[in-house]
């Protein structure tokens, strides 16, 4: 498996994420205080992802749910865990800001697939496995076409559809979309698991009999 060639892509992430990241540090700094006040620290959630050809890497977001547990020291679920400011901003994608720093890294791009989590990689087929062949991104061409509510086979579906056809033409129509999306705050699903969308058994726990969709996450949004 090797990375597919973007030219011009790099040059394409920095002129606009470095601008973007500097023009929203109010923003960010605001949003880490309401965080802070709303939900405690700490206020970034930290994640190891897949990156590029399957390599780790660590993405970043603000924290939206709580760490309440029940009485047997277990964590809620999602849905019980999620408040009305991780709502808000799930719903605003304002906890995607921090990522514009995972792109300046070099670590993702704008755009590309969506990175899921790393158990779910020895599930995957080879064919499957191409959607690494490209960054991932903080929006992709299966988001502007469901968000979080697309099924796992549509989603890896779309993301093989772009990383076939890309272009930086293809970026910017996708970035453009992201936004009016994100205006319109469509597709977003609250207290939705990755368990509601994996059609496709990456998810082990998929693979048993009665596993609840209510399961406790170790994420909160793609």
């Amino acid at each position: 498996m090797t990375q597919i060639p973007q030219p011009g892509k790099r040059f394409l992430d920095l002129a606009i994420a470095v601008p973007a990241f500097l023009l929203l540090l109010p923003v960010l700094a605001l949003t880490a205080g309401v965080v802070a006040m709303g939900l405690g620290r700490p206020v970034i959630f930290r994640q190891r992802r897949p990156g590029l050809l399957g390599e780790a890497f660590e993405v970043v977001k603000f924290r939206s749910m709580t760490d309440e547990c029940d009485a047997d020291g277990n964590l809620k679920t999602d849905l019980e865990r999620l408040t009305a400011l991780g709502k808000l901003l799930r719903k605003t994608s304002l906890d995607e800001l921090p990522q514009l720093w995972n792109v300046i890294k070099g670590d993702m791009s704008l755009v590309g697939p969506r990175p899921l989590l790393m158990e779910y990689l020895p599930n995957y087929s080879a064919e499957h496995q191409r959607r690494h062949t490209a960054l991932p991104g903080v929006t992709g061409w299966a988001q502007i076409n469901g968000r979080n509510d697309t099924m796992f086979s549509a989603r890896i579906a779309l993301d093989l559809w772009y990383v076939d056809h890309w272009s930086i033409w293809l970026d910017l129509k996708i970035l453009a979309l992201t936004a009016q999306r994100v205006l319109n705050s469509s597709g977003v699903k609250h207290g939705q698991t990755y368990l509601d969308v994996d059609d496709i058994g990456l998810d082990s726990r998929s693979h048993g009999p009665a596993v609840s969709s209510l399961l406790p996450e170790p994420v909160s949004k793609e």
